[in-house]
């Protein structure tokens, strides 16, 4: 079963299209990450400005060096002892679009274990966008039935795994690291 959900999700993720997957934290909206026209396709559902970057994941921290200009020691510390999900954002961005990073070329990236998502990541061989499935401005659903009709309908296709389970999940960690390689907490 969960081959076959991997395989409708590289479907459309090859082509361009948006998909609505459970993450290692809550439930996300996704495309390839680069692929700037999927990923208006992303702000366009979330009605998200796009000069709120995004989220990326990666299935392993040694592809981290193809999208961050500089990865700090300490963040390589931490990637390797943090055992929840942990976001971080790096300064420097590159081979990523305009549209995915932020306004100061900064790149948000979480390296995924669940084992769907890393699996995903792995089988694509690019990352993937990862933001929350709602609205912009309206509540995070923490589960598969509080995603509203308007993003399940949005996307180009919605996982059929894991919509009747309830994990006690929330966001990752965020932590931002400067051109210093000091950083800051920016959700706990």
């Amino acid at each position: 079963m969960m081959e076959q959900e991997i395989l409708k999700c590289l479907e459309a993720l090859k082509t361009g299209r948006t998909i609505l997957y459970p993450t290692d934290t809550i439930w996300g909206i996704g495309c390839d990450a680069l692929n700037p026209k999927a990923v208006e396709k992303v702000y366009f559902l979330k009605k998200r400005m796009e000069d709120k970057s995004l989220i990326i994941l990666l299935d392993d921290p040694s592809k981290l060096p193809l999208y961050v200009g500089n990865v700090p020691l300490i963040a390589w510390d931490l990637i390797k002892q943090v055992d929840s999900p942990l976001t971080i954002i790096y300064p420097n961005a590159r081979n990523l679009p305009e549209n995915v990073t932020g306004e100061d070329n900064s790149i948000a990236i979480r390296i995924v274990h669940d084992i769907f998502c890393r699996s995903l990541v792995r089988a694509f061989g690019r990352p993937v966008i990862s933001t929350s499935a709602n609205i912009s401005g309206e509540p995070a659903p923490l589960i598969f039935k509080n995603i509203s009709p308007e993003i399940k309908n949005g996307v180009g296709y919605v996982v059929n795994l894991f919509q009747d389970e309830f994990h006690d999940v929330k966001p990752s960690r965020i932590i931002k690291f400067n051109e210093k390689g000091e950083f800051r907490v920016i959700r706990k």
